[in-house]
């Protein structure tokens, strides 16, 4: 297998969507049409994984009508239009199970043994606003890394319950694990990916406090997750960290999107500059920012400027958290163009970092398992160079 898949610069609730669609009505066209696919394990090697990957967990789009030079075309529905389709259709993909042999040590089933698992701890007046914490056995060392893993889901589904294996296995190796949940978009509500990154700001400094009530004192701060939970621990890393409690010393995650720049998302034809796609690139972006972009936003180059709040790679700077991301090739979910600019970034900025191009994948993953192997001993590796349990 040719290997083309990093590149390392060492410089300085099941709640939300059930269904298959929601619609937000909005006053002009979008032109675009989605469809969804259940999501495997977000980010961990698990037991089980989805036809479409491990990391597919954001959500497959799909042009209504595909063609072969990804022409798009207006889908006029009046006033109350169909923006995206972020929920998952449930049990509808069927899945298969992956053994490698690498896997099993990262296939950490929890149990007293490992330590003390604290569910449902409230940080604010949401429904959502709950987080497990994954307390190891040892309580006698004086500090302790906190590791947050954020669920995947596309924004509208997922739990933190979903990533149990991999939180066990953090918690195994000495550190304080955390899954967070936020508010996920349903069709009744107007979350949004910067209001759910605020969310996520509002909680650390719970969890954090939270720990230290049970002994457990935190003095580093690693912030990770899998595609949606992805884009949100880099925002907390890159824009967040100077608000945080304790230093954010390493970030890690796959397949989050990173940036929104519409020559980069080409994946849904946002690169064409013609007035259908600048309508679509307004409502899509809009939805996620949660507040309107226009069509003359767009052509102006505007909008980049509004984005910025849930644009993870524009905050890189050279105090930046160090950094192990992956991403695949063949994409068609988040665009694979976005993530050439989070490595430029980090590349420019100086940051530590290591980039895994899974040349054979799209957004799970599925077709580089030693590239997927080298991420992880990747990601173990700067634990223990960052984080190290003493």
């Amino acid at each position: 297998m040719i290997i083309q898949q990093k590149e390392v610069v060492n410089g300085k609730q099941q709640k939300g969507v059930q269904n298959d669609t929601y619609a937000k009505e909005m006053d002009y066209h979008i032109y675009y049409c989605c469809i969804g696919i259940s999501s495997g394990q977000a980010c961990s090697p698990g037991v089980y994984e989805f036809t479409d990957g491990r990391h597919a967990v954001w959500r497959e789009f799909f042009m209504k009508k595909r063609m072969k030079e990804k022409r798009v075309r207006a889908v006029p529905v009046g006033i109350g239009i169909l923006i995206f389709i972020l929920a998952f259709v449930g049990g509808v993909v069927s899945k298969f199970v992956i053994t490698p042999s690498w896997a099993k040590e990262y296939n950490v089933k929890w149990s007293d043994e490992i330590g003390t698992l604290k569910t449902d701890i409230s940080y604010g007046d949401g429904e959502a606003n709950k987080f497990d914490l994954y307390l190891p056995r040892d309580n006698t060392k004086e500090n302790y890394g906190l590791v947050v893993y954020l669920h995947a889901g596309g924004f509208t589904s997922g739990d933190k319950s979903g990533d149990r294996e991999m939180l066990s296995w953090l918690c195994s190796k000495g550190y304080v694990a955390c899954g967070i949940n936020y508010t996920l978009r349903t069709d009744t509500n107007n979350a949004s990916v910067f209001t759910q990154s605020n969310e996520i700001k509002i909680a650390i400094p719970k969890v954090v406090e939270a720990a230290e009530e049970e002994g457990y004192s935190i003095d580093k701060l690693a912030m990770a997750g899998g595609s949606a939970g992805h884009t949100l621990a880099m925002i907390y890393a890159y824009r967040d960290a100077e608000e945080s409690p304790v230093p954010v010393v390493f970030t890690f995650g796959a397949v989050g999107p990173s940036c929104f720049y519409t020559e980069d998302w080409d994946n849904y034809g946002f690169d064409r500059n013609t007035e259908e796609s600048d309508q679509g690139a307004a409502g899509l972006f809009g939805v996620m920012l949660g507040e309107r972009i226009t069509v003359d936003e767009i052509k102006s180059g505007v909008y980049i400027e509004k984005m910025k709040p849930i644009s993870a790679a524009d905050w890189i700077t050279p105090n930046s958290a160090p950094t192990v991301v992956a991403y695949g090739t063949h994409d068609r979910v988040q665009p694979f163009k976005a993530s050439l600019r989070l490595k430029a970034a980090l590349k420019e900025n100086g940051v530590d970092y290591q980039y895994f191009e899974c040349t054979h994948s799209g957004h799970g993953l599925q077709n580089d398992n030693a590239v997927y192997k080298q991420w992880m001993e990747t990601v173990e590796a700067y634990l223990d160079k960052y984080m190290s349990v003493n």
